[in-house]
């Protein structure tokens, strides 16, 4: 492809993502659906050089102040993430003379808002929680995520998935925590491998990993994933119980619990049930109250956890969505939790970094049911999980994941026994 037209396609890929009305990931998606030419080096530079612009969005926007033309094309200019000789030739004179012009500004004498790339909202959130460590993170989280695999132990071990993918040129680590999980580096086509094709292992974040592990599902046990999304805890709950017992993966979204059937038929897994509910108080789960042995609840939330892979959410979140979204944490743990048989586990998860989202929402349940459900030590329910150096991830009593500290996710979790 000519060294323009593959400017002007990230020109036109970023106007469509920057006016924010659907996820970044499903606009990049249709855009390359729809231009099924593009080989699999354009599609990275597209997509890398449009997260990167995500990522560091008011600082290329002030940049790009200075320039001509139009403003998506000089944003995709500063974002690229494609080959230094292809761009230049893709730029006239002036846009050359400019980009170096712009290269020498020294960024580190910027206003902090510049520099941090965060909605003042969020930046004032995260400053007041993190104090110190507010700069690691933000450079944290400008930077891709790893890409973190599980190894489905009902098929599979970690050192024989790590020797597999050795033998297919993939050099795989042990995750410094999680038991079950492998980081590899870049992105390979992992649908081509026999492992993932063999159902052995499957995409996910170590700290995701981490919450299937607090909720320590059982051989034969009744098993409730509230908040099933796509299953990816599902699946690796079933895998704990080793395809025994029963467990369901409610969720009130058809579509994403379709997402789970091509994942479940490769897992291996016969005891998942995928229920699609109306709501929270649906009455499929009213017949199953107080028969559950353990039930998770990884809530709806703004997902800013995710922010390595997910940079538009920042753009896209509101506080007001924010006091929208505890509202509804609220009401799926106070409903979920009516699921629990006594002497029954309930574990509550969000993938966001938020006070509001998270503690506060744990505390508000555990003052209201004190009497039905006591605390968890998480620490050692980490530990009973052989998960490696578990209370260097624990505050509050609680799980505290961030990319800055432990290389996940970000993520919460709180663990309660039902008297």
């Amino acid at each position: 492809m000519h060294p323009n037209a593959l400017l002007e396609l990230a020109t036109e890929l970023l106007h469509r993502v920057l006016q924010f009305k659907h996820p970044a990931d499903g606009v990049v998606s249709d855009f390359f659906r729809q231009h099924k030419a593009l080989g699999s080096r354009e599609r990275h530079t597209l997509a890398e050089t449009t997260y990167t612009v995500l990522r560091q969005r008011l600082l290329f926007q002030h940049l790009a102040q200075s320039g001509k033309g139009e403003m998506e094309r000089r944003l995709a200019i500063l974002g690229w993430q494609g080959n230094e000789g292809f761009l230049r030739a893709a730029l006239s004179e002036t846009e050359q003379h400019w980009l170096v012009q712009v290269k020498a500004v020294d960024r580190s004498a910027l206003p902090e808002k510049l520099r941090h790339n965060l909605p003042d909202w969020l930046a004032e959130a995260l400053q007041r929680e993190l104090g110190e460590q507010f700069w690691p993170f933000v450079e944290a989280m400008s930077a891709s995520a790893p890409l973190d695999l599980r190894v489905n132990t009902f098929k599979a071990k970690r050192e024989d998935v790590k020797a597999a993918l050795a033998a297919a040129g993939i050099e795989a680590e042990p995750t410094p925590y999680s038991p079950l999980g492998l980081r590899i580096p870049g992105k390979p086509a992992l649908h081509k491998l026999e492992v993932f094709t063999r159902g052995e292992v499957e995409v996910q974040d170590e700290g995701s990993q981490l919450l299937a592990l607090l909720l320590d599902a059982k051989r034969g046990e009744m098993v409730a994933d509230f908040c099933a999304g796509a299953g990816g805890k599902t699946l690796a709950l079933g895998a704990a119980m080793r395809n025994t017992g029963r467990l369901y993966a409610f969720d009130t979204s058809g579509h994403r619990l379709a997402a789970l059937k091509p994942r479940l038929a490769r897992s291996g897994l016969s005891n998942v049930y995928p229920v699609q509910i109306a709501h929270e108080r649906d009455e499929r789960i009213k017949r199953l109250a107080g028969k559950i042995d353990r039930v998770l609840v990884d809530a709806p939330c703004s997902g800013l956890g995710t922010l390595r892979r997910n940079p538009d959410l920042k753009w896209r979140q509101t506080p007001q969505a924010i006091e929208e979204l505890r509202a509804k944490q609220t009401a799926i743990l106070a409903s979920a939790a009516r699921l629990v048989k006594p002497g029954g586990r309930l574990v509550y998860a969000t993938c966001s970094l938020l006070r509001e989202e998270n503690e506060a929402i744990a505390q508000a349940f555990g003052e209201a049911h004190k009497d039905a459900f006591r605390p968890l030590p998480v620490d050692e329910l980490l530990a009973a999980a052989h998960v490696a150096g578990g209370a260097e991830l624990v505050r509050e009593g609680f799980l505290r994941l961030w990319p800055q500290r432990h290389g996940t996710d970000g993520f919460f979790a709180a663990a309660w026994q039902k008297a």
